[in-house]
């Protein structure tokens, strides 16, 4: 089944119709390219090249190598006869069109076909001729082809070089897209860990002791759970104005509320003992140990009050222990916890804290773990282990590190 002709461009027909219009003036008018009446054919045969070429036009872009074939040859039997300027014109354009509308192959072949042919014309009737005038036949033919086949260089060489650039900037503009999408993600990711890290470990304390205080009918235990849940509530709500502080708009002349250090262990142990847990702080770090990174601070300190919450939440009755052991390259942030059913009142899980100190780690580039081991010390022979290594560049490091630790 032979598949239908493209609809030929509309500028195309365009050129085609004008030409015809063109030719047919010239030729009613008596005007031929060829003065001498040395015709091989009368003038009358100069309209068949012309309406060939004009055909030709219609299939300068979909077929442009035929079209210029088959020009060609419309040409050479143009000048068997008194010629007519319209036809020339027309080949010129075929001519451009077959190198910009052609293939990539056609559009470097062309050019230097044409080149060479317009040189062995000019050598060969300059030597037939033996007359300098011969040259200027040499000239006309490199008028009608080399010269619209350049332009047709040219021409298609600045479009793909614009075709280039419209592609560069579409990439460009596809990647700013990307890195700000991936930043918006990330940083709702921060605003995500730090949310749930600052007030999850308080809200876990108010629905346990709540839940104790409604299902124990002491005075002096609900009296006690009271205290503890205002406690945490109040921390919650200083928690929750510090993140509010750090989500405003850049222009608040206000200061942005310090992020914790690890220098506030001692307060955040000493909140996990009011809540309930047994917890136990071994700071291995001599106190002249180089001042860490912020980054690995806050992420050190926020491992370990997450893990304390999970404590809270999920632990079995027993010791809680949470060990600092910085070295030259590293900080190890070791918490365990006995690994078991609760007793009491439990406060429901996500899985987001774990999920959260991965994140966490990850982003300085260490690595995080978690999950039971076997102890001989509890009667369970069983603990629920958070192990982080946080790297620290030695860079980054205050001078003074006579107190690290290999």
């Amino acid at each position: 089944m032979a598949l239908p002709l493209p609809r030929p461009h509309r500028v195309d027909v365009q050129i085609s119709v004008g030409s015809v219009l063109a030719g047919l003036a010239l030729w009613g008018l008596g005007l031929y390219t060829r003065t001498d009446d040395d015709w091989l054919l009368g003038g009358t045969w100069a309209l068949i090249p012309l309406f060939v070429l004009a055909g030709l036009e219609l299939l300068r872009r979909s077929n442009p190598q035929t079209a210029l074939v088959v020009g060609t040859l419309a040409l050479i039997a143009d000048q068997f006869t008194a010629g007519n300027l319209a036809s020339v014109l027309m080949f010129t354009d075929i001519m451009y069109a077959a190198v910009v509308y052609g293939t990539p192959a056609a559009a470097r072949r062309i050019p230097v076909t044409t080149g060479l042919i317009t040189v062995a014309v000019t050598i060969g009737f300059l030597a037939w001729f033996r007359d300098p005038q011969a040259i200027l036949i040499g000239v006309l033919t490199g008028l009608v082809s080399f010269a619209p086949a350049t332009t047709g260089v040219l021409v298609r060489t600045h479009r793909e070089a614009a075709v280039a650039a419209r592609l560069r900037a579409e990439q460009t503009a596809l990647l700013a897209e990307m890195d700000r999408v991936q930043a918006v993600t990330g940083e709702r990711a921060r605003m995500a860990r730090e949310l749930h890290d600052m007030v999850a470990n308080h809200l876990s304390a108010i629905a346990i002791h709540s839940t104790a205080a409604l299902s124990l009918d002491d005075p002096k235990t609900t009296k006690d759970a009271l205290c503890v849940i205002r406690e945490n509530s109040v921390e919650g709500l200083a928690e929750m104005r510090r993140l509010i502080g750090i989500l405003r708009d850049s222009s608040d002349d206000r200061e942005p509320a310090a992020s914790p250090t690890l220098d506030g262990l001692g307060t955040l142990v000493g909140n996990a003992r009011t809540n309930g847990l047994d917890v136990t702080l071994d700071d291995t770090r001599a106190p002249d140990d180089s001042k860490l990174p912020a980054p690995v601070e806050l992420a050190a300190y926020r491992i370990i009050q997450e893990s304390l919450t999970n404590a809270l939440k999920h632990a079995s009755p027993g010791p809680v222990t949470v060990t600092l052991t910085q070295r030259r390259h590293a900080l190890e942030v070791r918490v365990t916890s006995p690994y078991g059913s609760a007793s009491g009142p439990r406060a429901p899980g996500s899985g987001a804290g774990l999920v959260g100190m991965r994140e966490r780690t990850e982003l300085l580039g260490g690595t995080f773990e978690s999950g039971p081991e076997s102890s001989d010390a509890l009667h369970d022979g069983k603990i629920w282990n958070v192990r982080a290594t946080l790297p620290v560049d030695p860079s980054d490091l205050d001078p003074i590190d006579e107190g690290v630790t290999e």
